[in-house]
């Protein structure tokens, strides 16, 4: 009994180790050597080349559309109009959006001492008798003068924006009667944080974001910062064919800086490593390796780099390249 116990255990271990051996033998032998060996992880990602560009620096904002402001060369573009005295309004010779010129009569007035058609007709013989040297200029000045009080007069030549009165009403030195503007000179005023004007200056170019596009320059910078909002005032005067209305509420761009030729890179190849420093996978062959960069302007998707090695034409990862280890194999897919 003993004797069929040992055999049965002999041919058990021998099981076992046929067992063993087929195993190892399966695995081949990269296994039998061990882990030596290792195959390397591929990474799928998309690239783009670097080029050479001219990239802007902007501050942007919102602004108001307005007659422009008085020049040392021109008054300003736009006048409301009060009543030379109190009196009733006799007659309103205009219509808004009728254009007048300077000193056209827009409205005449009554008022105790006179009515404007009396006015009218005294200044009349006035200039008659002084002709004939029958009165003296004083005479005459004074006559103007009274009808001065009695007639409202265009400050310059436009177009008649608003009338604020009609016939039979009664009018004081407070109240604005009309409107004229000049719409050939126009203006652009906006406020700008002033964290965001330190590199504002007269002479900017001004980018105007309407139907149709208008480029301009900044002709003014206020050097106060208002108050209340913490803005600083900035103008720019607009062409006379630039289509857009006083009151019209737009935006705009101010150019600060202007970078030409030089080297940029797809906005998202840019990414940031451990360290926080700007890099980029550079592509070679079938392998990224990342670089440190300098970026600086940003513009349109695109953000100039520099580096020694870098030159346009140069491949670099977009998609995939935020976390990409420094050197690792790589498999492009563009679409």
């Amino acid at each position: 009994m003993k004797r069929k116990q040992i055999i049965i255990v002999v041919i058990v271990v021998l099981c076992a180790g046929l067992g063993v051996w087929a195993l190892i033998k399966s695995r081949g032998p990269a296994s039998a050597s061990g882990e030596n060996e290792t195959t390397p992880t591929i990474v799928t990602v998309q690239t783009g080349a670097l080029k050479l560009a001219t990239l802007h620096r902007y501050v942007s904002g919102y602004g108001t559309v307005e007659p422009a402001p008085a020049t040392a060369e021109q008054p300003a573009a736009g006048a409301q109009l009060a009543a030379p005295s109190s009196g009733v309004v006799a007659k309103v010779n205009v219509l808004e959006g009728q254009h007048v010129e300077k000193g056209d009569a827009l409205m005449e007035l009554n008022s105790g001492a006179g009515t404007a058609e009396s006015a009218a007709q005294e200044v009349e013989r006035q200039k008659k008798l002084y002709a004939q040297e029958n009165t003296s200029l004083r005479n005459l000045q004074t006559a103007e003068a009274q009808l001065a009080l009695l007639r409202v007069t265009a400050p310059l030549s436009g177009t008649v924006a608003r009338v604020n009165v009609k016939p039979g009403q009664a009018v004081d030195l407070t109240m604005v009667v009309a409107e004229v503007m000049d719409l050939s000179r126009l203006a652009v005023s906006a406020e700008i944080p002033a964290a965001e004007a330190g590199d504002l200056k007269p002479g900017n170019p001004v980018e105007v974001q309407a139907a149709l596009p208008v480029t301009t320059e900044l002709s003014f910078v206020s050097p106060n910062v208002a108050k209340d909002n913490g803005t600083v005032l900035v103008r720019a005067l607009l062409p006379a064919d630039s289509g857009l209305r006083p009151g019209q509420f737009i935006t705009l761009r101010i150019v600060t800086a202007v970078h030409t030729n030089c080297l940029a890179a797809p906005g998202e190849s840019v990414v940031t490593d451990e360290s926080g420093k700007s890099v980029i996978a550079l592509v070679k062959g079938d392998a990224a390796t990342q670089m440190p960069v300098q970026t600086g302007l940003r513009e349109s998707g695109w953000v100039e780099v520099e580096a020694p090695e870098l030159k346009a034409g140069d491949v670099v990862v977009t998609v995939g390249a935020y976390g990409l280890p420094e050197k690792t194999k790589i498999r492009v897919v563009n679409p």
